[in-house]
């Protein structure tokens, strides 16, 4: 069952060394897999999560392209044994009832990686964490960075805080996987807010909601208001329980003196197709928020520091891509710092030089978003008047 908080299991509480080759921040998909491919090479790698591990997190919807970094981290296997829910299509919904007809993602192509999942965060973090200390990374837990330590522009480690002391690591290099806190960006005022994207979002999870049979069991369902001022998300999770958020503008999202419940029964109104689907159902936590999300780093690396992941930059919900860049992220900084410290050249130009190849890639997902908020906007017209994107954005 989902929840929203767990206790510390002393599982992740061991000793750590004065120095490791790379230390990283943050152990979500992004810290996991950039400190696994790293250990995988032989480098030695300290990961510092500041929460627990399981914790809650949003953002459960897996797309196809996750399956080939999931493949080279050897989790599939465990995936396809697991109980998430498969997915094997989108569905859109316009004006808040007219459903278009689900886009199956091996329409596109007929391999098994067009088979994806909806994953509890809690559970499939934790899978990616233990992979990685079983590839010999050592991971601490309730350990909070309080600052990157430099000698001149060149980071040398950092000071963590554990229980009531703090102690220094040096590292030769300091991947940032902070995610959406992004530590370093934020310090190093490197942030740089979207004014087109500046959105804010409420949800919750509920039980006994309706589910499509058979193959869209799964799908994950993106529905628009009637007025198209919001959109939410309907995501299958297992134990009957679905996940389902709310995005718009963030002043319209958050007016003064509103509740993010009665923001969400209000946009629950302009969506008849979710109100049918919700009729039985019951909600079974308290609703979240956040807001503000949608930024980007002026560089992605300095002398001995990396940035990656949402720690980088984030987009939106909208096309679920968060896990995916997350772990595409981790795979190319992980490459590319292995190939940096094999050289001897831990230089902020020899470690960023992803940047531009990996920045264009965001850049397509942005702009499809930038469409998707486009008044007037609708999947059918867009398939229609643009053909050429349909396996793109299948």
């Amino acid at each position: 069952m989902i929840q929203a908080a767990f206790s510390e299991t002393g599982e992740y509480s061991g000793e750590i060394n004065d120095q490791y080759d790379v230390v990283v921040i943050g152990g979500g998909p992004a810290g996991a897999t950039v400190s696994t491919i790293l250990a995988e090479y032989g480098h030695d790698v300290l990961v510092l999560e500041r929460s627990t591990i399981p914790r809650f997190h949003v953002g459960e919807s897996l797309i196809p392209e996750t399956y080939w970094v999931l493949d080279r981290l050897g989790l599939v296997p465990q995936l396809k044994a697991s109980a998430y829910p498969k997915k094997f299509s989108v569905q859109f919904v316009s004006d808040g009832w007219k459903e278009s007809a689900p886009f199956y993602f091996d329409m596109m192509n007929p391999h098994e990686s067009s088979q994806t999942w909806q994953v509890e965060r809690a559970d499939f973090d934790k899978m990616l964490i233990d992979n990685a200390v079983a590839k010999g990374v050592t991971v601490r837990t309730q350990a909070q960075v309080l600052e990157v330590t430099f000698e001149g522009d060149r980071a040398t480690g950092v000071r963590v805080k554990l229980g009531e002391s703090s102690r220094n690591v040096a590292a030769k290099v300091v991947v940032d996987c902070s995610g959406n806190s992004a530590f370093l960006c934020n310090r190093l005022g490197l942030r740089v807010g979207d004014p087109l994207l500046q959105k804010g979002t409420v949800w919750s999870y509920f039980k006994g909601a309706l589910r499509d049979e058979g193959r869209d069991e799964g799908a994950t369902i993106i529905l628009q208001t009637e007025d198209k001022k919001s959109w939410f998300w309907y995501i299958p999770l297992r134990d009957d329980v679905v996940s389902i958020g709310c995005t718009g503008n963030m002043q319209y999202m958050f007016p003064k003196g509103s509740s993010p419940e009665a923001t969400f029964e209000r946009e629950l109104e302009r969506c008849p197709a979710l109100q049918k689907r919700l009729e039985n159902a019951t909600r079974c936590m308290d609703f979240f928020t956040t807001r503000d999300y949608s930024y980007r780093s002026k560089q992605a690396a300095g002398d001995g520091w990396v940035l990656c992941g949402d720690a980088f930059s984030f987009v939106d919900p909208v096309y679920s891509s968060g896990v995916f860049l997350a772990l595409k992220c981790g795979e190319i900084v992980a490459d590319n710092t292995h190939a940096a410290l094999v050289e001897g050249d831990t230089s902020g130009e020899r470690l960023g030089i992803w940047r531009d190849d990996y920045a264009k890639g965001v850049e397509n997902f942005r702009k499809l978003v930038y469409a998707f908020y486009t008044p007037g906007f609708s999947f059918g017209d867009f398939m229609r008047e643009h053909p050429g994107y349909r396996d793109h954005l299948v």
